[in-house]
């Protein structure tokens, strides 16, 4: 039988707050954190604003001697790995460490330091390349870094499938303690990609939203006048338990996690299947395994991308799923509108928009919602969080390459 699995410490560092509770209250208060770019000079760029993380301490966390020798990326996964860790309460002296892992990806790893370095090769020759550039940019080495300031010894790798990367790992970590491999799992996703590479590679493919206006308007999920995506970045950490031993020790429980699923559409390298196949078998999976219909679930975050393609196609597979009940009863948002997009780190910012739903029956609004898209026709709490009883909330996260994971908790 699989042992039931529950979150008991979260942590977050992104465009929208810096801990948990600042995130949160910053959701439900509608407020962006997309601005600006202010890590380079975007003078020749067609796109010069981004969700990014700012005024973060890390030397609040971490030694300045650590963070020299790791990318933002890591930087990022530390800090909310030991909001986490320290939120759960765990007694490290009495767990079990060759029974606790670490699962923490990232959809792109340490681009600042393949930039920086390459940089270096291109001015001064291979010699001055740094010993430390590949174990800074590889995208497994912020578990590393987790499971080493730990001590933790049990699984221990990363998980790497576009913005499905941290819903990805969260929900192999949860299989971990289900089937007995861990009792105790460090999951979840970071990205640091506001950097020149990502930002012209992702506005080169068209991709990113291009916007005249007031940069907090240009993420507008589900709305008939978007543009495409706003790149984001940032960390979300959770700490995954074995149910009886979290209530023995009394344990703060946030949630269960109680279904998931994980597909693929087999079709593009970018777009979605027309029609929404793959979420669609993704979403009834998630059902299936919590054994429940689907009119049992209150509040769906949305991967709400921003794109055209993206926002109609999940609201097809949406209503497919939940049939009548998605324009009678279930509230749809992408707290996107208001973080931008994570990448590799989307899936885990937005698994704890989904707890605090659940814990204060709210869910956050769509933000910049204005013209509404005949093509997008569900309750997607515009601009106003919603107040309604949240028991059951289902995470939608999708990755380029069409993989579908999906988390359902209550």
């Amino acid at each position: 039988m699989k042992r039931r699995v529950v979150v008991t410490g979260i942590g977050t560092v992104n465009p929208c707050g810096n801990d948990p509770e600042s995130f949160w209250q910053n959701l439900l208060e509608g407020q962006s954190g997309i601005g600006e770019i202010t890590q380079f000079d975007t003078s020749d760029f067609a796109v010069d604003f981004a969700g990014e993380v700012r005024d973060l301490d890390a030397e609040q966390y971490l030694d300045s001697r650590e963070t020299r020798r790791m990318d933002l990326y890591s930087i990022y996964a530390m800090v909310a790995a030991i909001q986490a860790m320290d939120d759960s309460g765990l007694d490290l002296d009495a767990i079990d460490h060759d029974r606790t892992g670490v699962v923490v990806g990232s959809g792109i790893g340490g681009i600042h330091t393949f930039e920086d370095q390459c940089q270096t090769y291109f001015e001064k020759g291979p010699r001055r390349i740094s010993p430390f550039f590949v174990p800074m940019m590889i995208s497994d080495i912020a578990a590393g870094h987790i499971s080493m300031h730990y001590n933790l010894r049990g699984p221990n790798y990363s998980v790497v499938s576009a913005c499905a990367t941290a819903t990805h790992a969260i929900g192999n970590a949860v299989k971990h303690i289900q089937y007995g491999d861990a009792d105790v799992m460090v999951a979840g996703g970071s990205e640091a990609t506001i950097s020149p590479m990502a930002v012209g590679g992702f506005t080169n493919m068209k991709a990113l939203a291009k916007w005249d206006g007031d940069p907090r308007e240009a993420s507008r999920p589900f709305d008939a006048d978007r543009k495409g995506f706003v790149i984001g970045e940032g960390a979300g950490v959770v700490i995954l338990e074995e149910y009886e031993a979290a209530k023995a020790r009394g344990a703060n429980i946030y949630a269960e996690i109680i279904g998931n699923g994980f597909t693929a559409d087999a079709h593009h390298i970018t777009m979605p299947v027309p029609g929404g196949d793959g979420a669609v078998r993704a979403m009834q999976q998630a059902l299936d395994e919590a054994q429940i219909t689907p009119d049992k679930v209150q509040y769906v975050n949305a991967h709400g991308t921003s794109t055209p393609l993206n926002d109609a196609t999940e609201t097809t597979a949406i209503k497919k799923v939940f049939g009548d009940y998605a324009k009678d009863g279930l509230i749809v948002s992408s707290t996107k509108s208001m973080t931008g997009h994570l990448l590799g780190a989307a899936g885990a910012i937005e698994l704890l928009a989904c707890i605090y739903a659940i814990r204060e029956n709210v869910a956050p609004p769509t933000i910049n919602y204005t013209t509404p898209d005949p093509e997008c026709d569900l309750n997607y709490s515009p601009n106003a969080p919603t107040e309604t009883p949240v028991n059951i909330a289902m995470s939608n996260t999708f990755g380029f390459g069409g993989q579908f994971p999906i988390l359902l908790f209550n």
